[in-house]
């Protein structure tokens, strides 16, 4: 049966929006939710009918605040909402992300604290659960009052407007409602305001981002630690001595993966006697950059996590005591600095991980075949793979200017700070990519380099991670296609099958 996610007051995972976003599952409002909206609901009512000002409810929007408006323009206010606000430009966001913006905004207003209809709610869970994507434009949001174009557009397909794809073809929003079984819903006051006003697309995409942030922190350690073996280096960096005085968590937990990915090791204990004193900065301090970069990673959880639980709108209701407060957490400069931070840690990861392609490919440093390849010449071997790698860390290093330094006036001055929230999550999504296929460039060599040590045998991990390669990717003994490979890789590290068969063998990662 496909899982089912019940969303309410608080308890929401990175887990749960994964399997909402990437694996289909349902979801549904928790019964205390269900209470909280409708007496929330009662209260909008009764300020309506007592005609008590109440922003975004008898009022206009933003620098427009000051202009009242009638019982009988309530339900048109909050349609013209949605239709002045939708002025989304760019790519459309793609179908996962978008499930995890509407599983967000749902778990946003389960909280019941916009005032907004139990029944509008439910129709949103509808859309969700029946696979009917609203077209989301990427550009357009800077983060105050949280994500107002994006979500304009997402919620244009409850009142039969806009664009949506149901079952892979786009279409207006009325037609899908129609396809799908559904009738469009008439707003009513101040629920307009209560589906734009929110950070649920940089949530959205910061939390995708972090997920894979996660996994691709511990890959990235264990191609280190294959060219670590394939370059001749040492397992004396792991000692756990040598960071217990200094205890970054990060930096621990990746000198633990490694040492233990390495262990056992004959490529090592080969050459233990040799002449160099130390290794180079991208094996020896691996553990320190790595860690630095999966402290990162822990910090944005931390802020994803909490924003996911958090309540956006603005007024804030409070039932209980029957108050509604104006504030600003719409405003993502929680988002934004943790999506910033995130990515110049992954960028870190492909910086280091470049530089340890450029020592594998080049033979004055590392004493291997040009550029892994017999008959060089005749072939280049991976020598534009390491191209392409510096290539991406090039690009990652412009894109890491942090997005949260700026700021620009927005509705007449009235919005004179903002966060760039949206902008940070989606330069980390794309430093997130690059960084994927840097270290896939990582395993493709590393690999290669592995098949020289034919007598010697590697530690328990990199020898996982070797055979899960080669079942996907063979030698390279002549030129081909580079591309296809290294697709191939970044699909092997997305599937988590390199990660499952290390894992397997020295147990679970940090």
């Amino acid at each position: 049966m496909m899982k089912e996610i019940t969303l309410g007051i608080d308890g929401m995972s990175l887990e749960d929006l994964v399997d909402i976003a990437r694996k289909g599952a349902k979801v549904r409002l928790a019964t205390e939710s269900e209470k909280r909206l409708t007496s929330t609901r009662k209260l909008v009512e009764q300020w309506v009918e007592q005609g008590r000002t109440v922003y975004g409810v008898t009022t206009g929007f933003g620098a427009l605040s000051d202009v009242s408006i009638s019982r009988e323009k309530t339900k048109q206010l909050q349609k013209n909402i949605l239709m002045s606000h939708a002025a989304g430009v760019g790519a459309v966001l793609d179908e996962e992300t978008v499930r995890a913006v509407m599983a967000l905004r749902i778990k946003d207003l389960a909280r019941g604290h916009s005032g907004i209809r139990l029944k509008t709610v439910r129709q949103l869970i509808e859309l969700l659960n029946r696979g009917v994507y609203p077209v989301v434009p990427e550009q357009g949001s800077v983060g105050a009052s949280g994500d107002l174009a994006p979500l304009a557009h997402l919620s244009l397909v409850l009142i039969g407007q806009g664009e949506a794809v149901y079952r892979g073809k786009r279409m207006s929003g009325m037609k899908a409602l129609e396809d799908c079984g559904l009738e469009p819903i008439e707003l009513e006051a101040g629920e307009g305001l209560a589906l734009v006003n929110g950070t649920q697309m940089m949530t959205a995409i910061g939390g995708l981002s972090v997920y894979d942030s996660t996994r691709l922190s511990k890959m990235t350690d264990i191609a280190a630690a294959m060219s670590l073996e394939v370059l001749m280096g040492a397992r004396t960096e792991f000692d756990p001595r040598i960071h217990q005085v200094r205890p970054h968590p990060g930096q621990i937990a990746a000198a633990n993966n490694m040492e233990r990915i390495t262990r056992n090791s004959e490529i090592i204990s080969s050459h233990q006697d040799c002449s160099r004193i130390q290794d180079a900065y991208t094996l020896r301090c691996s553990p320190q950059v790595h860690g630095a970069s999966k402290d990162a990673v822990a910090y944005a959880k931390r802020v994803i996590e909490t924003e996911m639980n958090s309540s956006t709108n603005n007024p804030l209701i409070f039932s209980d005591s029957e108050e509604f407060l104006l504030g600003g957490n719409f405003h993502g400069q929680p988002v934004a600095l943790g999506m910033d931070f995130l990515a110049i840690g992954l960028s870190e990861l492909g910086n280091i991980a470049e530089r340890r392609v450029e020592r594998l490919v080049n033979p004055q440093l590392s004493g291997l075949p040009a550029f892994l390849v017999r008959d060089g010449g005749l072939n280049s071997g991976f020598m534009l793979a390491q191209y392409t790698a510096a290539a991406l860390v090039s690009e990652n290093k412009i894109l890491s200017h942090p997005a949260s330094v700026d700021s620009i006036p927005t509705s007449a001055n009235k919005e004179d700070h903002v966060s760039m929230g949206s902008i940070a999550a989606r330069k980390c999504r794309q430093i997130l990519r690059n960084t994927e296929q840097v270290i896939a460039v990582e395993f493709l060599c590393a690999a290669q380099a592995m098949d020289l040590f034919t007598n010697l045998k590697p530690g328990e991990g990199t020898l996982a991670a070797y055979r899960a390669i080669r079942d996907t990717v063979t030698h390279l003994d002549k030129d081909r296609v580079l591309s296809k490979d290294i697709e191939a890789v970044v699909g092997l590290m997305r599937s988590g099958k390199i990660l499952e068969e290390v894992e397997r063998v020295v147990g679970e990662l940090k």
